[in-house]
């Protein structure tokens, strides 16, 4: 019987490491959850790996090399919006939970869904679930498609018998997802639309107002006020180097893009934005919502913590914030408690490291991590209201300062211009 080698930690939070007979790794998940330990690892030990008969092998499994050249052949060139994708799944969950099996499921839907890009997905996996793959090993084929992530739930409701609510869970985070990018996008509308209006003002004024304002400004002769010197001379320089001063900011964006692209860059770029006044929060309840949306999800459908702590790390964007957790996830796998290991990297807030310390310390890891998600979900969205406001807010402000600067320039120039005349 093959032995697995795991690593868990027990009621009181200790950690232990040993070895099981089981007759899979699945068998092995069961047992160690019957003995009311939380698993961090489980790994099949490799004198338990029996090699195959002279000749059988080269017969029956083709060489490393081989094997995934013709996983690259397989995989087909689908590509899915989220919308997409999401349609996908519900209607794989409607499908499951009406007491099809996920091979009947997907069969049926390589019928009936319209759209070209679902039915070749569907007709992908009903090919490889012809051929005898399970479901999760079907869509790994479509790594542009489905994420880790996910490969690894469907996994697990696989092994655990639970696909259907595994697929209920999965979907609902990717709601709480697209809900919070749906949120962001529509917080920054506003904001871009103003700046986009202001940009206008800006250039009506400095490109097509200001010279014809330049002229009669001249025509009233006398000495002009500061002001007014400053509004002409900015018109003067608009019209002589303005296309030089866009180009440059155009190449200023363009470089930093690039640069950023490279992670020293980004690395760098985002250790800045965590210094700026609400962004850096914002940026912050981010990561913590990733974290606790993501890792509730996985521990609740069986994954490993060690897995889920792994794939968790690839949801983080941030990669100051990223380092450190992984980090953390370094000394979760030598034995200490993940709210330790975040408390040291100074990164999370207290308050969110002492809501996950109690969870940890009563057993209840993921109804603290769902109280964690659902905080931060109403954080997030006072946060984007806060910043709109404050965006908003500053546009106009120097869409005002900039026409009121002007308007006062023009006023003292035609009075002091009037002026002189009585003289």
């Amino acid at each position: 019987m093959p032995r697995f080698s795991y690593t868990a930690r027990d009621a009181s939070g200790q950690s232990v490491s040993a070895t099981l007979d089981a007759p899979t790794r699945r068998d092995a998940l069961r047992m160690l959850s019957a003995r009311g330990v939380r698993v961090l690892s489980v790994e099949e030990q490799a004198e338990n790996v029996r090699p195959a008969r002279d000749g059988a092998a080269a017969k029956t499994k083709p060489p490393a090399k081989v094997a995934a050249a013709r996983l690259r052949r397989e995989r087909t060139a689908v590509v899915l919006r989220r919308k997409e994708r999401l349609s996908f799944l519900q209607a794989l969950h409607d499908l499951t939970s009406s007491g099809l099996s996920a091979g009947e499921s997907v069969r049926l839907l390589s019928h009936r869904i319209k759209e070209p890009a679902l039915r070749a997905l569907c007709g992908g996996l009903w090919e490889r679930i012809g051929e005898g793959a399970p479901l999760s090993q079907a869509m790994a084929a479509f790594p542009q498609v489905f994420d880790s992530s996910t490969l690894n739930l469907i996994q697990a409701g696989e092994a655990t018998g639970s696909l259907n609510e595994t697929l209920s869970r999965l979907i609902a985070h990717l709601h709480e997802q697209r809900e919070l990018r749906r949120q962001l996008a529509s917080a920054l509308a506003y904001p871009v639309f103003m700046m986009f209006v202001a940009g206008g003002v800006i250039l009506f004024f400095m490109f097509f107002l200001l010279p014809r304002l330049q002229t009669l400004l001249s025509s009233l002769g006398g000495e002009l006020p500061l002001s007014t010197k400053i509004l002409v001379g900015a018109a003067n320089f608009s019209l002589h180097y303005g296309i030089f001063v866009i180009a440059a900011a155009i190449f200023a964006g363009i470089s930093f893009w690039r640069w950023r692209a490279t992670e020293p860059g980004r690395a760098k770029s985002d250790a800045w934005f965590l210094k700026l006044p609400l962004v850096g929060a914002f940026i912050t309840s981010q990561t913590v919502l990733a974290i606790s949306q993501t890792l509730s999800v996985l521990l609740e459908n069986g994954i490993t913590t060690a897995e889920a702590l792994k794939m968790t790390e690839r949801q983080i964007a941030n990669r100051v914030q990223r380092s450190a957790f992984g980090a953390a996830i370094t000394r979760v796998l030598e034995g200490e408690a993940l709210s330790l290991a975040l408390a040291r990297t100074n990164v999370f807030p207290d308050l969110v490291l002492d809501r996950l310390a109690v969870g940890e310390n009563t057993g209840n890891v993921v109804p603290s991590l769902k109280d964690i998600a659902k905080n931060y979900r109403a954080n997030i969205t006072v946060q984007l209201n806060v910043f709109t406001r404050v965006i908003a807010s500053a546009v106009l402000l120097a869409v005002f300062v900039f026409v009121g600067f002007i308007a006062f320039a023009i006023v003292s120039a035609v009075f002091q211009a009037s002026a002189s005349f009585k003289a």
